[in-house]
């Protein structure tokens, strides 16, 4: 499995290198089962480490990229080398961003409440700003959207 990470100074990149090991050893796979390359939540991140791997004779059979753009490049390099997606290929990302819906096979995804997000980021500077102590930390759920690249 190949995984396309965000980048390793925030804490969504982190946490979501952090899930793709639980993942990996809760199906019982080997930890270097998992190819990690490293990205900036970008298409090109997504694109230049598949196409590194291919180059290098390395075809994973799932790859799992920390946002839905670098999936997209994933998507495009695997689909120009002549692989079925999800046939050979199960490809997954993470945002569940509206450009989801405007490829073939639209990846799938793992949502974020983005708009949640913004009203909790709110919610928590008023209270700042009112002189409260908020919680350190707000952890709210997320859901996975299965489309055609799985």
């Amino acid at each position: 499995m190949a995984r396309t990470t965000g980048l390793q100074d925030m804490a969504s990149g982190l946490d979501r290198l952090a899930g793709a090991r639980d993942a990996v050893a809760a199906a019982g796979l080997p930890p270097d089962a998992l190819l990690i390359e490293p990205g900036d939540y970008s298409e090109a991140s997504g694109e230049v480490p598949m196409r590194a791997a291919m180059l290098a004779g390395l075809t994973p059979d799932a790859v799992f990229a920390a946002s839905d753009l670098m999936a997209m490049g994933a998507l495009r390099v695997l689909r120009g080398a002549g692989l079925s997606v999800p046939g050979d290929v199960a490809v997954v990302g993470f945002d569940d961003s509206p450009v989801c819906r405007h490829t073939e096979p639209g990846p799938t995804s793992v949502h974020q409440p983005v708009e949640e997000m913004g009203r909790v980021r709110a919610d928590l500077l008023l209270a700042r700003l009112a002189g409260e102590s908020p919680p350190a930390q707000t952890v709210l759920l997320t859901h996975h959207v299965e489309r055609g690249s799985t």
